[in-house]
């Protein structure tokens, strides 16, 4: 780039601020290019931030269709000994009786023969002084249920405790797990079967006689449930019920009832968390639509958003077809309200939820709060149903799908342009910088010319002086 060295030295002229305003005047369409530019991005920005609230909408509806609702069941027991879980499959209101006959536990013993220490050669354990080593177990034999023997001898003649320990535990077939347990006066051997309950009993002989005690028996957990013996290997019975486990810790001759139920204030607080994602989503769309005289909105007007609130206020509004049963015909269903859930809308254009009118309906009638909420599919007669939930889940989804979504395309559309505007004014960018350039050396140009021409006026000013004279 050129630059003045002499600023209108000769002229008079403020060559550089000429030079800046032609350039500015010249810039006049890269400037409404950058305000476009602006106009663009901000638009774009306004589609993500609603974008953002809708996608809450879609988060909170899907909580609530049929696997979310069906996420909120629980299982109570009559006895702090009896723990019970239920899963979304538990089916709410069924409930079971039984006593805990006996508690499970996995078959262990444990060596009476004692060595110093884990690195003490395996073949002599303590004996009854410090000079004579006690009776050796080895060879041990393994015996199963089904009376097939497995002898264990250690895996060479020096073998230390801690070695044989190793040897046992990579020794699959033997089906066991071998540990040293510090007693304080030396360690000990335990053996513990590798499978829980009856089906992991064994029996373990030493060679030098009965040199093993029993830790804990190979047993099952059993309950008597009315009259029929339902067992476990664990103290876990894993589906009970359908969808329901139960932990117990005490047998008892007392009986113990554990029952399905819902957790209708945790349903009733994602209901609320979908009706305050629904307002913030019109709340979004209306602040970025306002058409008003001094609005500064954004997206004023903008008919896609206006359209988008209006199908989310259909969907809460609609009634519900096939959502509750009849009263006067059993076996069919009839159309239902999300007033009966406590969803309504407001003059203003907005949701309320009345919590009390959604728990009394729960406990009156669950089977349309379900239907009406989370919708169904189609079975035993009963017809298939978009709840509320279903619908809106539906509604936000078409709007913010990452590839085809309304708002999605919107946004990307506005930032498109945003790339365009910032590809022609970098273009503008390189255009001015040659004009300023340009200008500049003319006017440096002109500059020389004048000087040049005003040496050579003096010079012809002396030659007329020294004629005169």
């Amino acid at each position: 780039m050129v630059s003045l060295s002499v600023d209108g030295l000769v002229s008079g002229l403020d060559t550089t601020s000429l030079v800046s305003q032609l350039v500015a005047a010249e810039a006049l369409p890269q400037t409404r290019l950058k305000a476009q530019m602006s106009a663009a991005q901000k638009a774009a920005d306004a589609y993500r931030a609603v974008n953002t609230k809708v996608d809450a909408v879609r988060a909170a509806a899907e909580a609530l269709t049929a696997d979310g609702l069906a996420a909120a069941r629980t299982a109570k027991s009559t006895a702090a000994s009896v723990t019970a879980s239920a899963t979304s499959t538990a089916v709410p209101g069924s409930r079971i009786s039984f006593t805990v006959g006996s508690l499970a536990s996995t078959a262990s013993y444990l060596s009476t023969a004692t060595w110093a220490t884990t690195g003490t050669d395996v073949r002599k354990p303590i004996g009854p002084d410090a000079t004579t080593p006690g009776p050796s177990p080895w060879p041990l034999t393994i015996t199963r249920p089904d009376g097939t023997p497995t002898p264990i001898d250690p895996p060479d003649q020096d073998a230390t405790l801690a070695e044989t320990i190793a040897y046992i535990n990579d020794r699959e077939d033997l089906g066991v797990r071998a540990t040293a347990v510090n007693t304080g006066n030396g360690y000990r051997l335990q053996l513990t079967s590798t499978t829980p309950g009856a089906k992991g009993y064994f029996d373990v002989q030493s060679a030098a006689g009965d040199l093993f005690t029993v830790v804990s028996p190979a047993k099952d957990a059993t309950l008597d449930v009315g009259g029929v013996a339902v067992t476990s290997p664990t103290n876990t019975f894993a589906d009970l019920m359908t969808g329901v486990a139960i932990t117990v810790t005490e047998e008892s001759d007392t009986s113990v009832v554990v029952e399905v139920g819902e957790d209708l204030k945790t349903v009733a607080t994602k209901v609320k968390t979908l009706v305050d994602a629904v307002n913030a989503a019109l709340t979004s769309i209306a602040t970025n639509t306002d058409s008003g005289t001094s609005s500064t909105a954004v997206l004023k007007g903008d008919f896609a958003l206006r359209q988008l609130a209006s199908r989310l206020l259909t969907k809460v509004s609609d009634a519900v077809p096939g959502a509750v049963p009849s009263a006067s015909t059993p076996g069919t269903y009839t159309a239902g309200s999300p007033a009966a859930l406590g969803v309504q809308l407001t003059r203003d254009g907005k949701v309320t939820f009345d919590e009390a009118t959604f728990l009394k309906s729960m406990q009156s009638d669950p089977e349309a709060v379900h239907r009406l909420l989370g919708g169904a599919p189609a079975s035993d007669g009963a017809p298939a149903v978009e709840g509320l939930a279903q619908r809106l889940a539906t509604t936000a989804k078409d709007a913010t799908k990452s590839t085809t979504g309304t708002l999605t395309l919107l946004a990307q559309g506005r930032e498109a342009l945003v790339k365009d505007y910032q590809s022609r004014i970098a273009d503008w960018d390189l255009r001015l910088a040659a004009r300023k350039e340009a200008l500049t050396r003319q006017f440096s140009a002109m500059e020389t010319a004048l000087s040049s021409l005003k040496n050579q006026s003096s010079w012809l000013a002396g030659q007329l002086g020294s004629l005169s004279g």
